[in-house]
């Protein structure tokens, strides 16, 4: 079955949503990232190549400009929830607002985990009837006869 496509569900710099987690982005993104690579099932340490390998590769004269973790949780995010967008805006979007993507993924996974319905899977149980029809009167005996039953 197709999901819906809808768009994220706060704005890239909608910090006014969510001001305690904005500071928490601005302060301390690394640890924001962290978490929401955690959040999404993903290895909590998964950010860091964001910082590692432009640092490795500057050292070599490789420019690297899109952040590969970032760019790829954004990515699973947006399939995962059926969000519109394309990856060329994902790049735009994790190259040059990097603290604000990690923001906006953070509000995006903490409203869908609210949505979030849980399944009940059970298998009805077969239950075999036995009609039984009423006793006769030959079945119920003398006494029953002289009661009226």
């Amino acid at each position: 079955m197709a999901k819906e496509s809808t768009s994220w569900s706060t704005g890239l710099c909608d910090c006014a949503y969510d001001l305690t987690h904005c500071c928490y982005g601005c302060w301390c993104c690394c640890c924001l990232a962290c978490n929401v690579s955690k959040k999404f099932d993903n290895d909590c340490c998964l950010p860091m190549c964001d910082i590692c390998i432009p640092a490795v590769l500057a050292a070599f004269s490789i420019p690297l400009i899109a952040p590969p973790a970032g760019l790829s949780l954004r990515v699973a995010i947006r399939q995962r929830y059926g969000i519109k967008g394309h990856l060329r805006d994902d790049i735009a979007t994790s190259c040059l607002c990097m603290w604000c993507s990690w923001c906006q993924m953070d509000r995006e996974l903490k409203i869908q985990e609210g949505k979030k319905t849980e399944v009940v899977n059970w298998t009805p149980v077969a239950v075999n009837v036995v009609s039984q029809s009423p006793p006769r009167e030959s079945q119920l005996g003398p006494s029953a006869v002289v009661l009226g039953l």
